[in-house]
């Protein structure tokens, strides 16, 4: 499932979202403003002061963050790739990015785009510094994002997937090996690298007495080890998959509950002593909505005995879905996009099958063994 996030709009048709680990940073950023930046660089300002400037500069950096996914993401539009969302989280932002660039020009080009426009940003306020001198407040303000924004660049810009700058190094090993998933193990692998080279720093950094930096950078670097060796599973379960189809996985013999069937009657029945996860509730034999666990334990225990399928179920016409000749690999992505598990399979609005991601990997095992 995918995680819950609170939304805060739209900007040109793109969802924006905060992750709640974004609250972590967004207090750890404030109260480092309030208490060191800014009576560091202005004595004689009242807390209350130190602490109302730390909130807004805290919030202007994340709105320069968002600014920079924006530049990915209209860079992706122009290509004809759909944007999900952009989320904002404890390591700074991510634009959800439907699928992979169809160029290595393509795929340096939206790379590229977050940076340069952090590079605008850290320009414009590194010069309307001089202008607001007479305002501490503000020339506070505007030469902390000229630094953040400045810093963000060359951070961004190192070498290693899934940084920018290691999605700009994809785009040019994809275009002198013409292979994309080549090139993406090359820069993930590369990212590995630098995560452990974070890692290693953090430590160094604790051991030499500065806990809080060593800790924060030892954990951008598992981040970043974590996200690249992410990517490697991602490709290599991609090109295990690539050929097949839907028909080949799915489960074509579905379990089926009536609609009047009890919630208590569901786990007791049909649920508890088996594997099986997920339902089609039928009325008059014909499918009507599905029902998962998900639902069951939406609803209060003590009710399960007098709330039956048909007020609890998922309708059918709500219901996400594939169809038999899709990729699997596209069926799967489509599970992570909508943040299911299951998918039922259409063909000519009757349900032929259920594909679930139990089913992939049991689909995946078999052709493994076989060797095929």
């Amino acid at each position: 499932m995918t995680r819950q996030k609170i939304p805060l709009g739209k900007i040109i048709g793109i969802p924006i979202g905060l992750d709640f680990s974004w609250f972590l940073i967004f207090g750890l950023l404030t109260w480092s403003l309030a208490t060191s930046y800014y009576p560091t660089e202005f004595a004689g300002w009242s807390e209350l002061m130190y602490w109302i400037m730390g909130a807004i500069t805290a919030i202007m950096l994340f709105v320069s963050v968002l600014l920079h996914e924006l530049g990915h993401s209209v860079v992706a539009l122009q290509y004809k790739i759909p944007v999900r969302s952009i989320t904002l989280f404890i390591f700074g932002g991510v634009a959800h990015i439907e699928s992979e660039p169809p160029s290595a020009t393509a795929e340096f080009r939206i790379a590229i785009a977050g940076p340069l426009v952090s590079f605008v940003l850290a320009v414009i306020f590194y010069f309307l510094k001089p202008v607001v001198a007479g305002t501490e407040p503000l020339f506070g303000l505007f030469k902390y994002l000229a630094f953040i924004n400045f810093a963000l660049v060359v951070f961004n810009l190192i070498p290693g997937y899934p940084l920018d700058g290691g999605r700009v190094f994809r785009a040019f090993v994809w275009h002198v090996t013409k292979s994309m998933r080549r090139a993406t193990i090359i820069a993930a692998n590369v990212g590995r690298a630098f995560g452990f080279i974070f890692i290693f720093f953090g430590v160094w950094q604790m051991f030499s007495g500065d806990l809080g930096s060593g800790i924060w950078i030892a954990f951008i670097g598992w981040f970043l080890d974590h996200a690249a060796a992410a990517q490697i599973h991602q490709i290599t379960f991609q090109n295990q998959l690539s050929g097949y189809t839907v028909a080949q996985a799915m489960n074509s013999h579905c379990a089926a509950i009536s609609e009047k069937l009890t919630l208590q009657q569901l786990v007791e029945d049909h649920i508890l002593g088996s594997a099986q996860r997920c339902f089609l509730v039928n009325r008059e034999e014909k499918p009507v909505g599905m029902m998962t666990l998900h639902r069951i334990k939406e609803v209060p225990r003590a009710e399960w005995p007098i709330t039956h399928a048909s007020q609890v179920m998922l309708p059918l016409e709500q219901l996400k879905r594939t169809t038999p000749e899709t990729e699997l690999w596209a069926a799967l992505k489509q599970m992570d996009r909508d943040g299911v598990n299951q998918l039922p399979v259409m063909q000519e609005n009757q349900v032929v099958g259920m594909l679930s991601r139990d089913d992939v990997i049991t689909f995946l095992r078999t052709v493994q063994e076989l060797g095929i």
